[in-house]
């Protein structure tokens, strides 16, 4: 009677715990069963598909991209048609090209908007400058049409020697155009024509410079306006 009555009784302490893992350990693989089909699902739900655009422009939906399109661009979307993905196409050595042009653009307008920063305090300062640059090609200029004028005068004297000579006198008895004044002329055409290329050279540079440097005025005005917003 007395052992009856023993292996009724509850168990505590140290037999309560031993209960409970054994009882954990049942009830584990039970519970991997039932947590299985959970996963499958997520699985499923987790499907691709994709949208890519034919060589006739249109767009197109599916489970798998055609072999002709693998190539090319193409989203990735999940089941509800939500784009998660993004594939880049193949581009071609042109697309290529442009796109490091473009990337090097933004690389030298960012550096040179680090040098305006660093090199100027405030817009006065490259107005300074650019007034000293275009006094510097204006003075060039000058000197050019100076000296122009010279090769011209130049030049005119020796027209006017050659006029007593043939091919320009028609007389029968004149003489034959000297070898040194046809050679002199030749040389003062060719610099009059050299020294007038140089001075159009300057006139481009002058604007040039002034464009830029108005270009930069503007520009610095921008950056120093965001920095203070």
């Amino acid at each position: 009677m007395n052992t009856l009555q023993h292996s009724t009784r509850r168990p505590t302490g140290p037999a309560l715990v031993a209960a409970a893992c054994a009882a954990a350990l049942v009830l584990l693989p039970l519970a991997s069963q039932a947590a299985a089909p959970a996963r499958s699902n997520s699985s499923n739900n987790g499907e691709q598909h994709y949208s890519w655009v034919d060589k006739n422009g249109e767009r197109h939906y599916g489970d798998a991209v055609p072999p002709e399109y693998a190539q090319t661009e193409r989203r990735v979307l999940n089941n509800q048609g939500v784009e998660v993905g993004h594939v880049d196409g193949v581009k071609t050595a042109q697309q290529v090209a442009e796109e490091k042009r473009i990337a090097a653009e933004i690389a030298a307008k960012a550096q040179h908007d680090r040098f305006l920063l660093k090199t100027y305090t405030t817009s006065k300062d490259i107005e300074r400058l650019r007034d000293e640059r275009l006094d510097q090609i204006n003075g060039q200029i000058k000197a050019a049409n100076a000296y122009i004028e010279t090769l011209n005068s130049r030049l005119g004297t020796l027209q006017e020697r050659a006029l007593h000579f043939k091919p320009y006198n028609t007389k029968p008895d004149a003489r034959k155009l000297p070898d040194d004044l046809a050679e002199e002329l030749v040389r003062a055409t060719n610099e009059v024509r050299n020294q007038k290329r140089s001075l159009d050279n300057r006139t481009r540079e002058q604007d040039a410079v002034r464009a830029q440097f108005e270009a930069d005025i503007n520009r610095f005005r921008e950056l120093t306006a965001n920095q203070r917003g």
